[in-house]
């Protein structure tokens, strides 16, 4: 009897990003405004972070409700129907409970459904972790088009008097269709993680921790602050450079560097590092939108069109890095 011969499905030998949408908080929060409890200054703050505002929504608005807006206008922006998306990926902290995915609330909302949908927990990273997927579906044929979303809402998850972490966070969705293309528009992916290192970043306690609590007090975010520094300036400068290695790209011809927005002095030492020249636009978003996770590179991606449309078609280094610790970078085309 003969074997039998399985059918492999293939797609597009190359992808790129057709499109971004962006959503922040409707909130301006001051470092003034957050100073307070933490015994601190608007001075001291943005001489050690960057930041001088962040966005945070308001008590009704959710996380899937920040994606919804952001997968919006991306899928318009990108000339597609919701129907023709075949996959949902979107990397969160955020979702409101454990499971179900916070994607396959989000595939309904937009009409993307029966698209397959879910989440992925790779924190500062998963957006860059996302579209590394996305492009393997496409490329695989598993998918004609993916929305990929980066969606926190980090407020809820801020403790007012934490001084490691809380007064950087900030509120936000960043999405992105990645469909097939003519000539590659996204790279190989550089990613990992050291999980050596995973009580450098994440929550204060565990969730059973806190149900056993008679306080009830919520689970918040906090961070061994010179560790996870001291990682991303070194480590993950390494981890940028192997990104462009793979890619084929030196420093000079990219259009712009877009690192997760973590802190203003790690992305100007990454700058420094990676000797990227005069040419070459940083994003800086942090400065008023704060540290938005996993939303932080498409917000700066966002962000950096809009400012700076002469960019659209270059080459952006992007790179991600969080809690894990994971880490994640590609090239990218600019939609």
């Amino acid at each position: 009897m003969s074997t039998p011969t399985l059918h492999q499905s293939t797609g597009s030998p190359y992808t790129r990003i057709y499109a971004i949408g962006a959503a922040r908080g409707d909130v301006t929060v001051t470092n003034d405004d957050i100073a307070g409890p933490i015994d601190s200054s608007d001075e001291w703050i943005r001489q050690r972070t960057g930041v001088i505002t962040r966005k945070r929504a308001s008590a009704e608005v959710q996380a899937v409700d920040l994606a919804e807006a952001a997968a919006r206008e991306a899928i318009e922006k990108a000339g597609i129907a919701a129907d023709q998306i075949g996959a949902v990926i979107v990397s969160t902290i955020s979702n409101v409970v454990q499971t179900p995915s916070l994607a396959a609330l989000l595939a309904d909302r937009i009409g993307a459904t029966p698209a397959a949908a879910y989440d992925v927990s790779a924190a500062c990273a998963g957006y860059t972790y996302g579209i590394a997927q996305a492009d393997a579906f496409v490329r695989a044929g598993l998918a004609r088009y993916v929305l990929v979303v980066g969606a926190e809402k980090l407020s809820d998850f801020a403790k007012p008097t934490d001084r490691t972490i809380s007064f950087l966070l900030g509120d936000g969705a960043g999405a992105a269709i990645v469909g097939p293309a003519d000539e590659p528009g996204i790279s190989a992916t550089v990613w990992g993680s050291d999980g050596s290192k995973w009580d450098a970043v994440g929550m204060d306690r565990p969730f059973k921790e806190a149900f056993d609590d008679p306080e009830g007090e919520f689970p918040t975010l906090r961070q061994e602050g010179q560790t996870v520094f001291r990682w991303a300036v070194w480590e993950m400068a390494k981890v940028a450079q192997q990104a462009l290695d793979a890619a084929g790209v030196a420093p000079e011809q990219l259009a712009a560097f877009i690192p997760h927005q973590a802190n203003m002095r790690i992305i100007d030492e990454f700058a420094k590092q990676l000797k990227l020249p005069e040419s070459v636009v940083v994003a800086r978003d942090i400065a008023t939108t704060g540290n938005t996770s996993a939303a932080s590179i498409p917000l700066a991606t966002h962000r950096l069109l809009e400012e700076h449309p002469e960019l659209s078609g270059g080459l952006a280094l992007q790179i991600g890095f969080g809690a894990g610790l994971v880490f994640g970078a590609q090239v990218v085309r600019l939609p």
